[in-house]
């Protein structure tokens, strides 16, 4: 029963990283701040200011996931233990496959939830605003960039995460030219920040007859979402607003009315847009949520201590600037250029399996 004592062995060797997490994630704590909020919640009044009330609920709300993020994987850890105990003492190897099947998860969603402690950043708990911009190229990149859309709205998927589209902006005979997402979870920009840069797709191109292999880049951006109430000060005088009729989603409405909304930053040079809601009002709000994310993605980028010293800047999306590259042809792989980590299997990594890489830049900066 060598195989199952190798078992024994790997879940001893985890449990310190288990008893690690425990304190890094600081779970005693936030389970007496969880006993003092919902003290809180219960008294009379509470809901008398619903901002704060709804601000203490989501707050109670984090704390508990995050302890049942502990809770379940100190359980796992328990039952795979008792497994493998049971399995030597009967001497059954039939539940060999489900225990290395088992075992395999519990290390990926250990090292998962090792890595989320690192996110400290200012930032790193908020939602993320996603953008992407087709690059040189036209419908190629146009296409490549849909396909990258495609893959975050998986990603964001697969964790639970909710995703809404602020901006579209069609191609001109297939894809995207660029396209904005809010991505709303627990640390959602904490794990994407790692995904903004220039991503390069080499493919034979199914938009060429002649069925030759070309190169195509998409940027993509991310930012933190920020609460109206934050010290990212916005003055209406540093505000060129226009608005315009939509090319994107949302039926007729959208093209009998000037819905659409374009905001310039005046002193950085940043403009964003929102085209997609059907009433002006809501393109505005959604239009200044993203501004404010830009504005403090490049203050936590370049840790400034004013919002007077951003400067709005350009990513030349072309070769020599990418931060990963997807390979479909002669080969597939699809490797980041900054930490060296790489998958063979292109269709998963296409599908929203990029943890990998996300969990391999997080180790590097750690």
């Amino acid at each position: 029963m060598i195989e199952y004592e190798e078992y024994k062995t790997g879940l001893n060797n985890l449990k310190p990283q288990l008893q690690e997490l425990y304190s890094a994630m600081k779970t005693e704590e936030a389970r007496a701040e969880i006993e003092r909020l919902e003290k809180e919640s219960a008294q009379d009044g509470f809901w008398s200011d619903i901002e704060r009330s709804q601000k203490v609920l989501q707050t109670i709300k984090k704390l508990k996931a995050k302890c049942e993020t502990y809770d379940k994987l100190a359980a796992k850890w328990d039952d795979l233990y008792t497994l493998c105990t049971m399995a030597i003492e009967e001497e059954d190897l039939s539940v060999l496959p489900e225990l290395a099947e088992e075992y395999e998860a519990f290390q990926k969603e250990l090292e998962t939830a090792r890595l989320s402690t690192l996110l400290n950043g200012e930032y790193d708990g908020n939602n993320a605003i996603l953008s992407l911009h087709a690059g040189a190229g036209g419908t190629e990149a146009q296409d490549w960039a849909q396909m990258l859309y495609r893959m975050y709205t998986r990603w964001a998927e697969r964790h639970g995460f909710k995703y809404k589209l602020l901006d579209w902006l069609d191609g001109d005979e297939a894809g995207i030219k660029s396209a904005t997402i809010s991505i709303t979870g627990e640390n959602a920009y904490g794990y994407l920040k790692s995904e903004s840069g220039v991503h390069r797709l080499v493919r034979v191109s199914p938009f060429d007859s002649s069925g030759r292999r070309h190169t195509s880049f998409a940027a993509v951006e991310v930012m933190p979402e920020i609460e109206g109430d934050s010290d990212i000060e916005i003055r209406a005088e540093d505000l060129k607003v226009d608005t315009y009729r939509s090319s994107g989603a949302g039926g007729q409405h959208v093209n009998k009315t000037e819905s659409a909304v374009r905001i310039t930053h005046i002193p950085t040079g940043i403009v964003v847009s929102c085209q997609v809601e059907r009433s002006q009002h809501q393109n505005r709000e959604n239009a200044m949520n993203m501004l404010r994310a830009r504005l403090a993605e490049i203050k936590e980028r370049e840790r400034l201590e004013k919002i007077e010293d951003i400067k709005g800047e350009q990513m030349r999306i072309e070769w020599g600037s990418q931060i990963r590259s997807y390979i479909f042809m002669p080969y597939t792989m699809a490797k980041d250029h900054r930490t060296g980590f790489e998958v063979g299997n292109i269709n998963a990594v296409m599908d929203g399996d990029i943890d990998g890489f996300i969990n391999a830049y997080l180790r590097m900066k750690a």
